[in-house]
């Protein structure tokens, strides 16, 4: 469904972009990682056909992202910050604008809002809502035409962890419909829990690829064990076969509460790999 080979921007004789390879299936979330000013916006403007890049091909919907039309477009859902967000409008009068615009059925403005928990919003204003209920808004408004890619720029930034939980179910319903989702973020609890394959982009380059849990087992040299016992005391033990016989004989004397392995989380793989965090400004 998007294909990115060699891409590279520029702005103000600074590289944004840095040579890169992606391929995302039809069916898939795909998350991009990065901290803010890492080129995840950038990327998604080129491939929507907002941005041309300097050097390189694009490729969306099987078609290069410079050659869009606007059937094409209406293929593909985009949310970015408040973009496309009337304050003045009500929940329902938003969504009709965008249904005259997509030539679909404004019926589908009330099954929408419901989908995303707003059914009883309808009449209120986009100003009065929550930060929350706004990102709700925003994804029924990428919703409404039922594009087969959607583009969700940080779509949970800023949001109460339950706000967040309830977005995340609404994306994971789309991939079960079968949409493909690009999803950046910095967030790399959320990119763990939806994301199929993610890239970590580190000053426009692509700095380590794949499935979120190989690339932290792929990062886990110290390979260790944290036990936290029922005397309150904790343990760190090698994974050998030598842990193993200790780790019997404890729970042969029920004296384990908890057990945990040492993986790396993609936070501190980011970090070893860059020095810096996730949470970074660019």
């Amino acid at each position: 469904m998007i294909q990115c080979r060699d891409v590279f921007k520029c702005f103000e004789k600074k590289n944004v972009l840095n040579g890169i390879d992606l391929d995302i299936p039809q069916g898939q979330i795909f998350g991009l990682l990065g901290p803010s000013g890492a080129g995840k916006t950038t990327l998604i403007k080129i491939i929507t056909g907002q941005l041309k890049a300097d050097k390189g091909e694009v490729f969306i919907l099987g078609k290069s992202a410079t050659q869009l039309t606007g059937k094409d477009t209406g293929r593909i859902g985009i949310m970015m910050d408040s973009f496309g967000m009337y304050e003045r409008l009500s929940c329902a009068e938003n969504l009709s604008m965008y249904a005259d615009i997509y030539r679909i059925p404004r019926t589908r403005v009330k099954e929408t809002l419901a989908s995303v928990g707003l059914g009883d919003a309808a009449g209120r204003a986009a100003s009065n809502l929550s930060k929350g209920m706004g990102a709700r808004l925003q994804l029924a408004r990428v919703f409404l035409h039922s594009p087969e890619i959607m583009f969700l720029d940080e779509p949970t930034s800023g949001l109460d962890p339950q706000s967040m939980r309830a977005i995340h179910r609404l994306i994971l319903d789309r991939r079960r419909e079968g949409c493909t989702i690009f999803l950046t973020t910095h967030n790399m609890e959320e990119a763990t829990a939806l994301c199929d394959k993610v890239a970590l982009l580190n000053e426009g380059k692509i700095v380590e690829y794949g499935e979120p849990q190989e690339i932290c087992r792929r990062y886990n040299h110290q390979k260790r064990i944290l036990l936290h016992l029922t005397n309150g005391t904790d343990l760190e033990l090698p994974h050998d076969v030598a842990s193993a016989e200790t780790i019997g004989d404890l729970l042969g004397r029920n004296q384990i509460e908890t057990m945990h392995s040492s993986e790396p989380t993609l936070e501190t793989v980011f970090l070893e790999l860059t020095g810096r965090t996730l949470q970074e400004e660019g």
